[in-house]
């Protein structure tokens, strides 16, 4: 079955490793990565958000510490606006330079006319996404730039505030009510956004900043990657009003792979059966029915469940769900339809 997924961090990945051989792993396998062409293809994954997420000098990486009872990790200092948007040119590049490799493997797509006619190809189509919009100035100059380089997507915040909005940050258990909500270059970038048709994703915003969108934006309210946190409950998951404001709006949730916020302890365990995911998709079709749930996988950006391994281990996911008893249909939907459909009422190309 085709795969459309709502993130991934490939790039990131590739970014932080610089070199002709993970450039080239992409292309032709070889790596121990989440995502490339060849794991893509063996596993039906035919598209989806990739992200650009400029990381924090001196980081680390988060995940080997959300393992115990209970966790609050510090967050890093905000990012000024040259570093972000130094690393976010430099990952779209990437993308671009992937696309110009790849000989009709991959395709970067600005609408859903370029997706389906990517997918009919057999390339990977690839929708630029930005997660953390450090590179974005206040007066969103640098919006209108990205927008004519095929950005698509925006994650106004990852969970480190900027100067639009505040993120949570990685705490469990937690509210996702953490802070003040959007500021006002924050209130302008969701007003610029629908009227370019740009997606506005809420997965790493704070409660109070999803509020924000919801009463501003008159596009559907989406989270590319984001559980239920009646299930997990860590701060990056959305409350079952957050899921109700979603509904209405006709939006979608993308189901996060990550197992920190798919684990009733809400740690990043790798032992995660699937059944852990099949929980979370049940509450999300409750809460938003079979038009509003889909899969935001955050590869290469987690820990994922060893039974799924990679982006190649997909159909496992899909086998998993169908002797559930989901329908076809359903599946479909949730695989690929939803996210099409979203995207096509969000935006203007």
């Amino acid at each position: 079955m085709n795969v459309f997924d709502g993130h991934n961090d490939a790039l990131l990945r590739i970014y932080n490793d610089p070199t002709p051989a993970a450039f080239e792993a992409f292309l032709n396998g070889g790596s121990s990565a989440h995502i490339d062409l060849l794991r893509a293809r063996a596993g039906g994954l035919v598209g989806g958000l990739f992200a650009i997420f400029p990381p924090s000098p001196m980081a680390g990486d988060l995940s080997d510490r959300m393992s115990g009872a209970s966790y609050d990790l510090p967050l890093p200092d905000p990012l000024p606006h040259p570093t972000g948007a130094d690393a976010t040119i430099a990952m779209a590049s990437i993308l671009l330079r992937l696309e110009a490799a790849s000989n009709g493997g991959l395709t970067v797509c600005r609408s859903v006319a370029d997706i389906e006619s990517a997918v009919a190809r057999g390339s990977l189509a690839a929708v630029l996404h930005i997660e953390g919009a450090e590179a974005i100035d206040p007066d969103l100059h640098m919006l209108d730039v990205l927008y004519a380089a095929g950005l698509r997507s925006v994650g106004m915040v990852w969970s480190r505030h900027n100067h639009f909005a505040h993120g949570v940050p990685m705490r469990f258990p937690s509210s996702p009510d953490t802070g003040p909500g959007l500021l006002e270059p924050g209130k302008r970038l969701v007003k610029r956004c629908n009227e370019l048709g740009v997606l506005l994703d809420l997965s790493h915003l704070n409660e109070r900043g999803f509020w924000d969108v919801a009463e501003l934006s008159d596009a559907p309210l989406v989270a590319t990657h984001s559980n239920v946190h009646a299930l997990c409950p860590v701060s990056r998951n959305l409350t079952d009003a957050q899921l109700d404001a979603v509904a209405r709006s006709r939006g979608v949730v993308g189901l996060n792979f990550a197992t920190a916020f798919l684990r009733e302890d809400g740690r990043m365990d790798s032992d995660t059966p699937l059944d852990t995911m099949r929980r979370h998709l049940d509450a999300l079709l409750e809460r938003l029915g079979d038009d509003g749930v889909a899969l935001g996988s955050d590869f290469d950006g987690a820990t994922i469940p060893d039974a799924i391994g990679s982006a190649a281990g997909l159909p496992r996911l899909i086998e998993h769900l169908s002797a559930a008893g989901y329908s076809d249909a359903l599946l479909e939907k949730i695989a690929l339809r939803n996210w099409l459909s979203v995207l096509g009422r969000t935006w203007k190309a």
